[in-house]
């Protein structure tokens, strides 16, 4: 028997010694404990996982069954089928279509669990909640797993992030957009977890709906695999990757806002920029230290106070690190990401007649919206002072990172000249905002007299430079202005 459908699943990482808890705080089941063994498939050149897809041959109690997941985010196509033998059976839907004529499949990688699985009825709904402990194996190469899963048998999908905010309240259990598949695919590729996000393609025939759940997905993805892993160590790139995804979030919510507009949208839109603003005294404290102190301190003859300073600088920056990291490892980031996933899944805009209505006309309408308001704020910029500035440079990522989410309908040669001119911009705004944000930073750290002195020293020649960066900024500008929009 085959079965086919699209799964509405929910995955969590946790710790082995949360399982108990979460068990407890999960309405009443059948407790049933199963030893699960897949082995995943593909071609010598990843065809599945170059097409999104996973290919896996499950065996438990001696049966054996076919598994093809296919897409992205919380809904995915699933294909199940029993097999008699060891090996996947290729003409099986719908392989056919993902591989190429005469594509030899080959293990790729295994794992191995321990699941405990409790099915139940919930606010109407039928789910079934899953605890899984084990690894995933590949070569010589191993990797952990504890995981939460919560599967949407039958009815309205609100029970099942309802049932998952219960559980996050009782445990520490995070959001996560990463399969199996993928732990493997990268266990075995012997990379990290890709902290920064692909660049994302968008099918001509998309609708606004589908377009903003794609941006956004991939923008909580983003905020997800970072947030994880500056939860297991507080460093530079994860601080700085997880405020880009939340940037990248608030920005989607603003470009899509004329379809979005409601209580939540507001409130999903005050929590992701406290969650950015938590990052934001690691991120200026960050680029002190790798722009303005790493350089003094490769000079012939460094002041004497460098020490000192360096020594201040590096204790705020793992103070501020450390704050990042509680913001998102507290119960209040574990509720947004699940508040976020749900309303972005099965929120009331998606019934809008606007949700459905097709992208282009709308993509070229936001363009031409975020444009004007840098216009406008760019008439201010010279005369308004470092926050006419600072808006200006909002501003303008808000019309990047809509360029970058909408650039796959246009083409990568028709973008690359007006993008390469909008980054000429932020570049040179930054700059002028990280001179702003300079003097209250080293102020607020208690330095003693010798870094006091050095710090206004380097801040001092940095500020010589603003006339000259004001007129970059300014040109920047004008050759934006002067550039063709390539959405038309």
């Amino acid at each position: 028997m085959k079965s086919s459908g699209r799964e509405i699943e929910l995955k969590f990482s946790c710790g082995p010694e949360d399982l108990v808890t979460i068990l407890a705080a999960a309405p009443a089941g059948d407790d049933e404990t199963r030893e699960l063994i897949s082995v995943y498939f593909d071609t010598q050149d990843l065809a599945l996982q170059k097409a999104g897809a996973s290919l896996r041959v499950r065996e438990h109690m001696g049966r054996r069954v076919q598994t093809v997941k296919r897409g992205r985010g919380l809904v995915r196509e699933e294909h199940e089928a029993p097999i008699e033998g060891l090996a996947p059976d290729p003409a099986l839907e719908p392989l056919p279509s993902l591989l190429p004529d005469g594509a030899m499949l080959k293990p790729a990688f295994n794992v191995r669990v321990s699941r405990r699985q409790r099915t139940f009825r919930y606010r109407a709904a039928e789910i079934e909640l899953a605890l899984d402990q084990g690894e995933v194996t590949g070569g010589d190469q191993r990797s952990p797993i504890c995981e939460v899963e919560l599967e949407l048998k039958s009815g309205p999908s609100a029970a099942l992030f309802a049932l998952a905010r219960d559980l996050a309240v009782a445990a520490p259990i995070y959001l996560t957009f990463d399969s199996k598949a993928a732990r493997g695919q990268a266990l075995v590729a012997g990379a990290l977890p890709n902290t920064q996000p692909s660049k994302l393609a968008l099918p001509g025939e998309a609708t606004i709906g589908e377009a903003f759940q794609a941006i956004a997905h991939q923008a909580l993805g983003q905020i997800a695999v970072n947030a994880a892993a500056l939860r297991l160590e507080p460093e530079l790139e994860a601080v700085h990757q997880l405020r880009v995804g939340a940037r990248r979030l608030r920005s989607a919510l603003s470009t899509f806002e004329p379809l979005l507009e409601g209580d939540r949208l507001d409130r999903l839109a005050r929590e992701f920029r406290w969650l950015g603003q938590t990052c934001d005294a690691a991120r200026n404290l960050d680029v002190f230290a790798d722009e303005t102190l790493g350089p003094a301190e490769l000079a012939e003859n460094p002041h004497a106070g460098l020490s000192a300073l360096r020594k201040a600088v590096d204790a705020a920056r793992q103070t501020a690190w450390a704050k990042a990291r509680e913001a998102v490892a507290c119960e209040r980031f574990r509720i947004l990401m699940i508040d976020a996933a749900a309303w972005i899944e099965t929120g009331d805009w998606k019934y809008g007649v606007d949700a459905k209505a097709p992208l282009k006309p709308f993509a070229r309408h936001a363009l031409d919206r975020h444009l004007k308001q840098l216009r406008k704020k760019g008439k201010k910029a010279w005369v308004g002072g470092d926050e006419a500035r600072h808006h200006l440079r909002i501003q303008a990522k808000k019309l990047r990172y809509a360029c970058d989410a909408l650039a796959s309908l246009y083409g990568e040669k028709a973008t690359a000249k007006y993008l390469g001119r909008l980054k000429d911009l932020q570049q040179a705004l930054g700059a002028l905002n990280d001179l702003a944000t300079a003097e209250p930073l080293i102020a607020s750290l208690a330095l003693s007299p010798k870094a006091a002195f050095v710090a206004g020293e380097l801040i001092g020649l940095k500020l010589a430079a603003k006339p000259q960066l004001m007129s970059r900024a300014a040109k920047a500008l004008d050759h934006l202005e002067a550039a063709d929009r390539f959405w038309g």
